[in-house]
């Protein structure tokens, strides 16, 4: 039986589920115990290592706990009700899984041994700040980073990422020209993007039935497997079709995961930002960043693919509002980077070859020719940064241990100094 994550909601149709609590006692007298029997499943529901609720318990009962991680046996010492446990997990997840800001589950942990601090960044929001490290549990979280506790997990990703790759094989990786309604042109050949987000919707008979009732006429008298058949053009124009129906209903501003669980019930996640681009954006493009960023970084957060979708998306914009945006381009991807849309990586690569996948080859060399100020100051500021590591190689107090259940591979992410906004009049790119 399952219950909801954050058990102050009570809505039926909440999405994000956990396993209930499953205790037996075993033992007698000063050797009585109690062994989770779930703390396995229940821990990977709440995208954190399962030695870190145990240990919680541990703290509030003032319990001695005990790790059998070969066996997913998760001890702590004396007789304790499922009951009281459940409830006491309430408060777990209240101090560590959920955002601060909009209440979701969809947090990664950021360990940083030697500062002492434990951050927390929102896969929903965008939304970082750094846990209240009073709680004994914090001591435990920063003499354990999550990624030494995950036994296991980078075996298990790479048996994923195999099963991922088997199944693009198998269904064909549609080339062809995949396209939007209007002017935008998907490329030629389309990347499929991994469905890598542990915390994506649930599709429960009755979410899909809500979805499919919100999409055009075509598609919902279609099956989730028909659609799965469907060429990926046609999917594409289903997903552009879902987007339209709310924008032009007046839910877009609310509807970032049903959107995007909607991009991966089609298979098209990769390709959303591109989409989102073309409905979103117009002119007015810088204050419509802020706007949707939450949306686009449901689609960009660690997805690279998805990231250089949406610089198509962005010539593309240029193109249709040349003479407002071509000029203010630098300006424009500052906003993109400083929403955590783009990454660094992203916008380097981009800026080494010019293409003609999206627009022309001369408004894509005109592109390039105005992003040049913010590429130069990209690449200024990554050689001050090398410079700066090399100089101190043993000094990491910018580096952080980022844990995510999704991730491939262990990383390590370097903090940017934040940089000031300016007036997008008045911004001198090569004086950032």
């Amino acid at each position: 039986m399952s219950v909801n994550v954050n058990r102050s909601v009570s809505d039926q149709f909440y999405r994000y589920k956990m396993p209930r609590l499953i205790a037996k006692v075993e033992g007698k007298g000063n050797g009585i115990k109690t062994v989770i029997v779930n703390m396995v499943d229940v821990a990977k529901a709440l995208n954190r290592p399962p030695t870190y609720p145990t240990k919680f318990f541990g703290c509030e009962l003032g319990a001695q706990t005990q790790f059998d991680t070969k066996n997913d046996r998760y001890i702590v010492n004396g007789s304790h009700e499922a009951n009281k446990l459940q409830d006491m997990l309430d408060g777990f997840i209240k101090k560590f899984v959920l955002c601060a800001e909009c209440d979701n589950p969809e947090t990664d942990l950021h360990v940083n041994p030697k500062k002492q601090t434990i951050g927390t960044s929102c896969k929903a929001c965008g939304y970082r700040g750094m846990l209240d490290t009073r709680h004994k549990l914090c001591t435990f979280i920063l003499k354990n980073p999550p990624e030494s506790t995950d036994s296991g997990s980078a075996s298990a990703k790479k048996e994923k990422e195999k099963k991922n790759r088997k199944k693009d094989k198998e269904n064909g990786s549609g080339s062809g020209e995949a396209g939007t309604q209007d002017s935008f042109n998907a490329p030629e050949a389309v990347d499929r993007d991994d469905d890598d987000e542990d915390w994506a919707e649930e599709t429960t008979e009755e979410a899909q039935r809500r979805r499919m009732e919100e999409i055009s006429d075509h598609a919902k008298n279609l099956t989730l497997s028909d659609d799965l058949e469907k060429p990926l053009e046609e999917r594409v124009n289903l997903f552009y079709s879902f987007v339209k129906q709310k924008k032009e209903s007046g839910t877009i501003d609310a509807a970032d995961k049903e959107i995007l669980a909607e991009a991966e019930r089609l298979d098209v996640k990769a390709m959303g930002p591109l989409i989102l681009s073309e409905l979103l954006f117009d002119e007015n493009i810088r204050d419509q960043i802020k706007k949707y960023k939450r949306h686009f970084l449901r689609f960009c957060h660690n997805n690279k693919k998805a990231q250089k979708y949406l610089m198509g998306g962005f010539e593309c914009v240029v193109k249709l509002h040349q003479v407002q945006l071509l000029p203010r381009v630098a300006v424009i991807l500052k906003d993109l980077y400083d929403a955590d849309l783009l990454e660094e990586d992203v916008i380097l690569s981009w800026a080494e070859k010019v293409s003609k996948k999206y627009v022309s080859k001369e408004l894509a060399k005109e592109i390039h020719a105005k992003a040049a100020p913010f590429v130069k100051w990209l690449k200024e500021a990554e050689e001050e940064s090398e410079g700066s590591e090399e100089e101190e190689e043993e000094d990491d107090e910018n580096v952080e241990v980022v844990y995510s259940s999704s991730a491939r591979e262990l990383k390590v992410e370097t903090v940017k100094p934040e940089t000031p906004e300016k007036e997008e009049d008045d911004i001198d790119i090569d004086a950032i």
